[in-house]
């Protein structure tokens, strides 16, 4: 049995298809990256399977069960950090672990929970006093006070300085190694590439693509191409010289060759010393998921989705 099964999920709003047909299943211990631009349908996605909002029609299997009519039974076994975390200003993580803990009647250790989530240095420091990384600790450490055989995790180190969100995410990285199921949602392309097992890319309530990054890298990506610091001029010439696929990109001031097989480089830098054009640094490099992303959704960012409350600026939730 997988911990998550979804056949077919559909959520329109009137006329609106949030969540349009989509299909997946995600492994135990696996951390699945659910990626997607704001109003993509990721939320509502979410949120279907975490029992809080209804599906249309479709499948959807949580822990073998189902979350709209099993909802209690689910929400006792699985943990959830919602977007933009927070809790009563004057009450300690240690405080809010106990108080958890009594919510759920399970018995805990609350100095082992904030261990775990490297946070036992601050158990005695008001909520409000502590930083955006620690906050977000935290809620880390809520959630698994009942022992969740499922996370849900939107948006874990949004606003977080660099330090901050690498610190959250050795925490999941130590959870992934006791077996956690992770759902990870992040608008950080970087963050699911080092943390996901799998990833899947929805747009426009769609799945446009699913797999390990480097799959995905791999189906979607423009391949190897080499990089020349040069102008546009010489762009032109290397193209007008050569059989090649050439770009440039303005604000970089680089030459971007698309690279078929790798006597093209070969080829490239020829025609670019014949020239007589100057021209500076040179490297190679293969797709990121970021350009995967920016390729397939053609839509950037925003720093925070609806959570199907509103439609965003094309009517989406």
């Amino acid at each position: 049995m997988f911990p998550i099964e979804i056949k077919d999920l559909k959520k329109s709003y009137g006329s609106l298809k949030a969540v349009d047909g989509i299909s997946f299943t995600v492994k135990q211990g696996e951390v699945f990256g659910l990626l997607g631009p704001n109003g993509a349908g990721k939320t509502t996605t979410i949120e279907i399977m975490e029992g809080l909002r209804e599906r249309d029609s479709g499948e959807v299997k949580i822990l073998g069960l189902d979350p709209w009519k099993n909802g209690y039974e689910i929400h006792k076994k699985i943990g959830v950090i919602p977007q933009e975390f927070t809790f009563f200003e004057k009450t300690t993580p240690k405080e809010a672990i106990k108080y958890y803990a009594t919510l759920f009647n399970v018995k805990i250790d609350a100095d082992a929970i904030l261990k775990e989530v490297l946070l036992d240095d601050m158990e005695m420091h008001v909520f409000e006093s502590l930083s955006g990384g620690q906050k977000q600790k935290t809620g880390l450490a809520l959630s698994l006070v009942n022992s969740p055989e499922l996370l849900f995790l939107d948006e874990p180190t949004t606003g977080l300085d660099p330090n901050a969100r690498r610190a959250i995410w050795e925490v999941i990285r130590k959870l992934k190694t006791k077996g956690k199921t992770i759902i990870l949602t992040t608008h950080y392309l970087d963050e699911a590439q080092q943390l996901s097992d799998r990833v899947a890319i929805m747009d426009h309530g769609h799945i446009v693509a699913m797999g390990t990054t480097e799959e995905i890298i791999q189906q979607h990506g423009s391949g190897e191409h080499l990089e020349i610091q040069g102008t546009p001029q010489l762009a032109k010439y290397i193209e007008e010289n050569t059989e090649l696929q050439v770009e440039y990109n303005k604000a970089k001031e680089k030459i971007i060759i698309h690279l078929k097989k790798k006597i093209d480089m070969l080829a490239a830098l020829a025609a670019a010393e014949q020239s007589g054009m100057p021209w500076g640094e040179i490297q190679t490099r293969q797709d990121s998921l970021d350009d995967v992303f920016i390729n397939l959704v053609k839509e950037p960012f925003d720093e925070q989705e609806d959570a199907g409350q509103k439609t965003n600026k094309k009517g989406r939730r």
